[in-house]
């Protein structure tokens, strides 16, 4: 299991802060610096690290893609474990690719594909499965969801 990252007792605070209800104001940064009493300097400096320290590997709104036009699909693959990290790499290169992750069953590569338009999906597929030499199984979604997830740091 992966060791805990270290966090001081703002870094938590700020990621508890950051989950939801994100104003949507001139100067968001500021805002939420203030409310934590923090400069706007200080908290893009924690956020950067953050994300350095992989502790946050995403930070950013959560669209409808649909209703812009685009088009999300989960997507498998079977990896031979050999070329697993290989495989990954090429996966991730993708800038449609937002998220990979490793599962122990028959399809053990995971990911989320995003895409501008609806035809982009089978573009998408079509070149990883050129640039890996292994087939791409999508699984479209059939009934959307909305399941609000807060983690406290």
């Amino acid at each position: 299991m992966p060791e805990a990252a270290a966090l001081d007792e703002t870094d938590r605070r700020l990621i508890n802060a950051l989950q939801g209800d994100f104003p949507l104001v001139a100067e968001p940064y500021r805002e939420v610096a203030e409310s934590l009493g923090l400069s706007e300097a200080e908290l893009l400096r924690r956020l950067e690290s953050l994300h350095q320290r992989r502790v946050l590997t995403r930070f950013g709104p959560m669209f409808q893609i649909e209703r812009a036009g685009g088009a999300f699909v989960l997507a498998a693959m079977k990896v031979a474990e050999a070329d697993f990290e290989r495989v990954a790499a090429q996966v991730n290169a993708f800038p449609e690719v937002a998220h990979n992750y490793r599962r122990e069953h028959a399809l053990n590569m995971w990911f989320v594909l995003a895409t501008a338009t609806p035809q982009g999906i089978a573009e998408t597929i079509a070149a990883i499965e050129a640039a890996t030499g292994l087939p791409v199984f999508p699984f479209p979604k059939e009934r959307e969801y909305f399941v609000e997830m807060k983690l406290h740091a």
